[in-house]
């Protein structure tokens, strides 16, 4: 008998010979796990599986193979209704799926998502049994090239795999490692988002593809509620947003994608933000550095990122020797930690950057401030000892924790990323080395108190780390804050200290980027606070709206008083209506508005209104500063 653990954590015994599916009740489960591997539930049971786990749509896994299902539901779609389209790929994202065809030049139109969508219900209330198959490749090759679908082929001929999987629903048949759903009739309701327009594989020299985006839940409220939550998103885009309120813009007809031009007040909010970071920084121990924006290649040579990285660096030539523009900044911090030898007694060195990169992503997967291709990094690299590595990460949790919270975010998500000992050809660094950084980093959490997830065979080649996650104001995680330990670098350009005895030692080097980018941590913040940044980073912070010509005058001492005490403050002078003028600050979601009228030019004070608060009444200087004075401030400074 083979145990079978249900979703609600109740067991089950199975005879061998029967099908997963077989077993458990129907809609109970999606997909099962046995041995590390994610399984169909028409996978037949058998003792060499081990101990089966039933995953449903609460798990990560179990929702991504209800999305692929719900994929492929729409490329059946797709075919019955346009013949000529080709098929690209249809992969699950973070929250539903995509499918990409080519109609030959040709675009889909609201009409036609909604044809598809009906037909998609179709083929759901058929019920039709999805079924795995393995071919030999070349059968598989074979299979395609006939059918017509020359991506498949193309994605086929790259495989190094003999055997492939395919999966197929009724007519419909598709490349697919899976696992998926055991039939069409377990997607209960579904919505087509949007369409747009993309390269195949993600390269503009490729044909253009159109990108079907959709979303599939088990209930009707789940679904309801997504789409409230998504419209929601919609209105806080930053990349609507941010314009809106001249902040930033991104003309990428004229200067390239995912290329950034700073505004007066986009770039006052980022310069806000970077001085704070710079002096939380240097409070805190850390060396301020910089470094240039080119070097030889060589030196990523060095660094191995010419090898492994080079499709995603710009790379050119002068003068006979090839010279490459910054990707990451590490090589630099590195090469300062060697300009001299160094002491035990100046460990930990903490160096800080904030260090503009540049790095080639395709066009495909650019997204505003959220993925660029030149962005300003919050770069730090420690380099410090084996004994001291636990402290440093825990000061890094403590520093994140700050930030974090000065910016507005309260609840962090946490995974550490470690080796799978099983592979063990493919990490660098003695056994002994993982087990005490990933000791380290644990142990650091466990301090501060927090729950972890921990993901096996995540970690990069050349070390464990901790990501942390932030949720916003409207649920959505973002991943920023890495703390990533290194056994790579330190080999490689022989980064050394001298012990107490005289004897020299590799250091520990920790990599490590809390906000992740300047730029998109900005379009992050954008969108949590939907434009209404808190009072100490707004760029204008104050706004002086005279009643009449009469009382510009005092409006001017007034704003020059504002400004000497440090607030960011202007004036909209009495060209139109109070009210409009009112409105319009409001729409540019100024925090605090001064109005001045006779009754003020008498008394001496203002009258003060705050956004989402309304009206506060008059209140002199001294009761305004009282009042908001600490706001007004960075956290640092109060």
């Amino acid at each position: 008998m083979v145990k079978v653990i249900m979703p609600d954590g109740t067991t089950l015994n199975a005879e061998e010979g029967k099908r997963i599916l077989d077993v458990i009740p129907r809609g109970i489960g999606l997909i099962a796990e046995a041995s590390g591997r994610l399984l169909d539930l028409s996978t037949v049971i058998s003792d060499d599986l081990g101990e089966i786990r039933v995953l449903d749509f609460n798990s990560r896994e179990g929702k991504e193979a209800y999305w692929h299902t719900t994929s492929h539901i729409l490329a059946q779609a797709v075919k019955r209704l346009f013949k000529e389209a080709k098929l690209g790929i249809g992969p699950p994202i973070e929250e539903g799926f995509y499918y990409e065809f080519d109609l030959g030049g040709k675009t889909f139109s609201q009409e036609d998502l909604e044809l598809i969508e009906e037909e998609m219900r179709r083929i759901v209330e058929e019920d039709i049994e999805i079924v795995r198959e393995e071919m030999r490749r070349e059968e598989a090759i074979a299979l395609f090239r006939e059918a017509g679908e020359p991506y498949k082929v193309e994605l086929l001929e790259e495989i190094e795999e003999p055997v492939v999987s395919i999966y197929r629903q009724g007519e419909f048949f598709d490349l697919c490692r899976g696992p998926h759903l055991p039939s069409t009739g377990y997607v209960k309701y579904m919505k087509l988002l949007q369409v747009s327009s993309s390269y195949w594989r993600g390269d503009e020299r490729n044909p253009v593809m159109q990108r079907v985006y959709g979303i599939s839940f088990p209930s009707k409220e789940m679904l309801e509620e997504f789409l409230v939550r998504r419209e929601e998103i919609r209105k806080r885009d930053h990349r609507v947003v941010g314009p809106q309120l001249d902040l930033f813009s991104m003309p990428s007809e004229i200067i390239g994608p995912g290329l950034i031009l700073w505004h007066p007040k986009g770039a006052r909010v980022r310069r806000i933000i970077e001085d704070f970071l710079v002096r939380v920084h240097l409070s805190r121990g850390y060396e301020l550095v910089y470094s240039p924006h080119i070097a030889y290649s060589t030196l990523w040579k060095i660094s191995g990122h010419l090898n492994y990285y080079r499709d995603f660096m710009y790379v050119f030539e002068k003068e006979g020797i090839e010279h490459a523009v910054k990707p990451m900044n590490c090589p630099f911090h590195i090469l300062i930690y060697n300009s001299k030898r160094r002491s035990y007694r100046e460990l930990p060195l903490r160096l800080f950057e904030l260090g503009t990169v540049y790095r080639f992503e395709k066009s495909g997967v650019l997204h505003g401030l959220l993925r660029a291709r030149g962005f300003t990094q919050d770069d730090a690299h420690i380099f410090t000892t084996r004994e001291d590595l636990e402290d440093e990460v825990v000061g890094l949790i403590d520093l994140n924790e700050y930030l974090m919270r000065s910016f507005g975010f309260e609840e962090l998500k946490v995974e550490i990323s470690t080796w799978d000992p099983r592979r063990r050809s493919e990490y660098m660094g003695s056994d002994e080395d993982w087990s005490a950084a990933q000791s380290s980093l644990e142990g650091a959490l466990r301090r501060k108190g927090y729950r972890y997830e921990i993901m096996e065979g995540e970690a990069a080649f050349y070390g464990p780390k901790i990501d942390m996650k932030l949720v916003d104001s409207i649920g959505r995680e973002w991943q920023l804050s890495t703390i990533q330990i290194d056994f790579n670098l330190p080999r490689r350009f022989d980064l050394k200290y001298v012990k107490a005895d005289g004897s020299e030692e590799h250091i520990v080097m920790i990599h490590r980027a809390l906000l992740g980018s300047i730029e998109r941590f900005f379009g992050i913040l954008l969108e949590h606070y939907a434009g209404n940044f808190p009072l100490w980073i707004a760029p204008i912070q104050l706004r002086i709206l005279p009643v009449s010509q009469a009382q510009e005058g005092r409006a001017e001492e007034l704003l020059a008083l504002m400004s000497a005490r440090g607030v960011r403050a202007d004036i909209r002078r009495a060209e139109s209506t109070l009210s409009y003028r009112i409105r319009e600050s409001e729409l540019e979601k100024i925090p605090i508005i001064a109005i001045i009228g006779e009754r003020e030019m008498k008394t001496g004070e203002i009258s003060v209104r705050v956004k989402g608060k309304g009206n506060l009444g008059s209140m002199s200087l001294e009761d305004f500063f009282r009042t908001f004075g600490k706001e007004l401030l960075p956290p640092d400074m109060r």
